[in-house]
């Protein structure tokens, strides 16, 4: 993924911050209308809003409290544009990420496609996580 100075930011809009299922909902239709400004299209923009539920969802059940920030971003090689979502928390970590993005993998009993479906929607996924310290999930999509 590259990395921040290699992609120039439009202006952002102040994080969501996500400690409830209303503020998953609010995210998600922030996160659908900035797409839809961005110039993404139909199908791509519920793709974008299922992927911030996921993330936000992991939020809610896992920290309990966190932000979601979103920006549309352009790379100077090419001028692609697209946008770019950053979950962050300040829970309990995830003690094992691979074992966390395994589809079916779950400690909520839940089905196991949160963190993996969220990637699998998104072009480009990164997951750093510290036990006791929270975590960040940074996600992008590209306009095609």
């Amino acid at each position: 993924m590259p990395g921040p100075s290699e992609l120039l930011w439009m202006e952002a809009e102040a994080p969501t911050v996500i400690s409830s299922a209303v503020d998953i909902v609010t995210a998600r239709q922030r996160g659908r209308a900035l797409a839809l400004e961005l110039g993404f299209n139909g199908a791509d923009v519920t793709l974008i809003a299922a992927a911030i539920s996921e993330v936000a969802r992991n939020i809610v059940d896992h920290a309990k409290h966190g932000e979601i920030a979103m920006t549309g971003i352009e790379s100077p090689v090419g001028g692609r544009r697209g946008i770019e979502i950053i979950a962050r928390d300040q829970g309990p970590g995830i003690r094992d990420v691979a074992q966390a993005m395994q589809y079916g993998y779950s400690t909520r009993k839940g089905l196991g496609v949160g963190l993996p479906g969220a990637k699998w929607l998104m072009d480009e996924f990164d997951i750093v996580s510290e036990l006791g310290r929270g975590t960040t999930i940074t996600m992008r999509k590209w306009r095609r």
